[in-house]
């Protein structure tokens, strides 16, 4: 499987990433990879099926400050996250060690 998708094709027009249809062993890292290539003051909608709250604290451990995440729609088959990217990042990689395989809503 081709996990190398560029970004720009992930997020639509409408400043939305449709992550639905792409399995939990990739989504993590393909949602960070994204915000971590925004522009500061920057933002895009993502737009799941179940509530990203692992995600959340994922962001919350590793850039603290860094971003806004605001709940737009909150279930129960459709959520969407409006993510902003508020400072830049020391590191625009993965950070070491970081687990982006699991959704942790099975």
């Amino acid at each position: 499987m081709n996990t190398t998708t560029p970004t720009e094709t992930l997020i639509g027009p409408d400043r939305v990433m449709d992550v639905r249809p792409i399995p939990c062993s990739v989504k993590h890292g393909l949602i960070i990879r994204t915000w971590l290539g925004l522009a500061v003051g920057e933002h895009f909608i993502l737009l799941n099926d179940h509530d990203p709250v692992p995600l959340y604290y994922q962001f919350a451990a590793q850039w603290g400050g860094s971003f806004t995440w605001e709940h737009l729609i909150k279930g129960p088959s459709e959520f969407r996250v409006k993510i902003t990217k508020l400072k830049a990042t020391a590191d625009a990689a993965q950070p070491a060690g970081a687990t982006f395989g699991s959704c942790g809503h099975h």
